[in-house]
């Protein structure tokens, strides 16, 4: 039984991922026309309007939190988290942006270690050493000049990081669908404040991209959060991986992209490390949460 519910597991998570693809392509669609803090808010927005059925059917008083400061700072580094991983689905090879969003393993235990003094051992400190090699290839340093989106990527990594560890840190007493719905209430907030600024105008067309970049976003979230529900979570991790692999194929079948052997190399070391790094953690089961950092 245990094996037949890792096996759907792992099948509900290489089917997130894909969506998590069709999203990123769906934003490479709309970058060309539209500006990343548009996408951010309407993203955010048509989340936000996903939780009104569930608010209506439990009640104003399921809004009740003690630790509001943690859901404001949660959204505050999401949002921003999420407005680099979209600009980088916009501007980089989409395989590049599924891997660079999949170095965050290696941010999480430096913040808890930090933050909740959880220790580190041998094996994730070698992973996250591998990682960052990898990401060095990545960048090319032989190259004259440093790719923007590259730093952009791995700094919204960091961010996203430093939201999971913040959701940690509020998990002893919120539900997972407080800590979502808080979320999508104060990111979509803070993100019509640069949708304003932005002064862009939204066709009818540009609003149907959103509707569907929201549909399939939210879908992998509903996909990944059943997943975690059926199985560790270390036992789960490698297969997120699978995201790379699908962006690779469909960035070459859809916008003709190829990688070049420094890019391929680092791919395959932070994935390799990766992978380690998250079973190198003790492996537990986890209360189902979506992350709308996607």
């Amino acid at each position: 039984m245990k094996n037949h519910s890792f096996l759907i597991g792992a099948a509900l998570i290489l089917i997130s991922e894909m969506f998590l693809v069709l999203s990123g392509m769906v934003i490479r669609q709309v970058s060309a026309e539209l500006p990343t803090e548009m996408i951010v808010f309407f993203r955010n927005l048509l989340g936000l309007m996903l939780f009104v059925p569930w608010m209506l059917r439990n009640g104003i008083s399921v809004l009740h939190t003690t630790k509001l400061h943690f859901h404001l700072m949660r959204a505050g580094v999401g949002v921003t988290a999420m407005t680099c991983l979209f600009y980088t689905w916009g501007h980089l090879p989409l395989a590049q942006a599924a891997l660079l969003k999949q170095t965050a393993p290696f941010f999480m235990p430096l913040i808890a270690l930090w933050w909740l003094k959880e220790r580190i051992n041998l094996q994730v400190k070698l992973a996250i050493l591998v990682g960052f090699i990898g990401v060095a290839f990545i960048i090319n340093p032989t190259e004259t000049a440093v790719n923007v989106g590259i730093l952009i990527a791995l700094f919204g990594a960091c961010l996203g990081a430093l939201a999971k560890v913040t959701v940690r840190r509020m998990r002893d007493t919120e539900s997972p669908q407080l800590i979502v719905f808080y979320f999508a209430l104060f990111a979509a907030v803070l993100s019509a404040i640069p949708a304003w600024l932005s002064g862009a105008g939204l066709t009818l067309i540009q609003f149907g991209w959103l509707v569907l970049l929201a549909a399939t976003s939210t879908v992998a979230q509903l996909l990944l959060s059943k997943a975690y529900g059926m199985a560790p979570a270390g036992q789960l991790a490698p297969y997120t991986y699978g995201s790379v692999a699908m962006a690779a194929v469909l960035g070459w079948l859809v916008w003709d992209e190829v990688l070049g052997l420094h890019t391929l190399l680092g791919i395959l070391l932070v994935c390799c490390a990766g992978i380690v790094a998250m079973a190198g953690k003790r492996s537990q089961p986890v209360k189902p949460l979506t992350d709308p950092v996607l």
